[in-house]
Order: structure tokens, then C-alpha cells, then sequence
């Protein structure tokens, strides 16, 4: 019996998305990469004095370990997005009266999301983590708007209220940032980096 010596390529790591995030899920098929997606179970209550931006980094790396710790030969990403207003986070109102108060908040003031993508696999010992800010300006927002606007998008499970890839672009006067993915929940150019530092090819 003849066995062939010759090195055989190595077969790419699996990938899974520490989410369960539709935008999430969306985003990352741009990238024409196979993968799974997997719910990671942490405590997203922030703690006392947690700035937002140390919120959502700390939450994404915190994903990204849960589920690499139930599959230690996959690359993980793990992401979050916070809504920063003055310094206060906001999370996912969920329903609509909280959805009225972060909006009328809002209203005619400059919002930073932080939105933290984390990349880990424990047989690579990889553990890569960054934060894109995407600072958006409201514009001033009557009572009327506002509820015409939620009751058409129903943005409940959004950070902030409102989806900038869809109607709440209307609500918005700018958008400043250098991931143009990141205001949906994914920043895409920075996720492809970490990706390819952990051996995977894009494009």
C-alpha cells in the first residue's frame, strides 16, 4: 500500500458568531465566509461607574470567551454596541415607552455608539479585541415624529432606538466614523483584520 507524503493544505478553522444578532448574522455573510452562529451566556448588566465604551469592549471580549470555551479549536467573534449619550449609556429599550424616552433624550444631541468586536480562539491562543466610534448628531425630534417613527420601524431590539440602515437615517442630521458597519452592530473592516490574523483568507 502506497501512502502519499505530500503536505495536504490545511483546512481553514471553523468560525462561529458569538450571536444571535440578525444585523450581526447579516453583516458577517458579506464576507462569503462559512459559519455558525451560537448564543454566548454573559451578564451584560454593566457595573457601577462602567463607562460605555469600557461596556461594550468588555462585553464582546466576554462573549467571544464563552463560546470559545465550549470550542476551543473555532475562531469566535464576540461583538456589543452601546449607545453613549453624555457619557450614559443606553441600552435596547425593548419596549416602546423606553423607546420614547431614549429618542426624546436624543433629540437635537450627539450620540457616540461604541461598537466592540472581539476575536478569540483558544488553540491559537488568539485574543484580539477592538472598538470602532461612530459619532451620529439627532436632529431636533417632535413628539409626532418620534412615534411615527417607532411605530413604523419598531427598533425596540436596537441600541439607541433607531436603525440608521433603514428609516431612523431620517432621524439623523450626521454620521461620523471610519466603519461604516459598525452603526448597524458589526465593524467590518476591522473584523476582517482580526480575521486574517487568525489565518483566515478575505477575499
Amino acid at each position: 500500500m502506497t501512502f502519499d507524503a505530500s503536505p495536504r493544505p490545511e483546512l481553514p478553522r471553523r468560525l462561529i458568531l458569538g450571536s444571535t444578532s440578525r444585523y450581526r448574522r447579516e453583516l458577517l455573510q458579506r464576507l462569503g465566509l462559512p459559519f455558525d452562529c451560537e448564543a454566548p451566556q454573559v451578564d451584560e448588566t454593566p457595573q457601577p461607574g462602567e463607562a460605555p465604551r469600557a461596556l461594550a469592549e468588555r462585553l464582546a471580549l466576554a462573549k467571544a470567551r464563552d463560546v470559545a470555551r465550549r470550542h476551543p479549536e473555532t475562531i469566535v467573534i464576540g461583538s456589543d454596541q452601546v449607545a453613549d449619550l453624555h457619557g450614559q449609556p443606553l441600552g435596547k429599550p425593548l419596549v416602546h415607552a423606553r423607546a420614547v424616552a431614549q429618542l426624546q433624550q436624543m433629540s437635537g444631541q450627539t450620540v457616540v455608539f461604541h461598537t466592540a468586536v472581539a476575536v478569540v480562539c483558544e488553540a491559537l491562543g488568539l485574543e484580539a479585541r477592538q472598538v470602532a466610534e461612530v459619532r451620529t448628531r439627532f436632529r431636533t425630534l417632535s413628539a409626532s415624529e418620534i412615534e411615527r417613527y417607532l411605530l413604523a420601524e419598531r427598533p425596540y431590539d436596537c441600541a439607541g432606538s433607531a436603525k440608521s440602515e433603514g428609516l431612523g437615517i431620517s432621524l439623523l442630521e450626521a454620521i461620523d466614523n471610519d466603519d461604516p458597519t459598525a452603526l448597524i452592530g458589526l465593524p467590518l473592516i476591522r473584523t476582517c483584520a482580526m480575521l486574517r490574523d487568525a489565518g483566515l483568507q478575505i477575499p
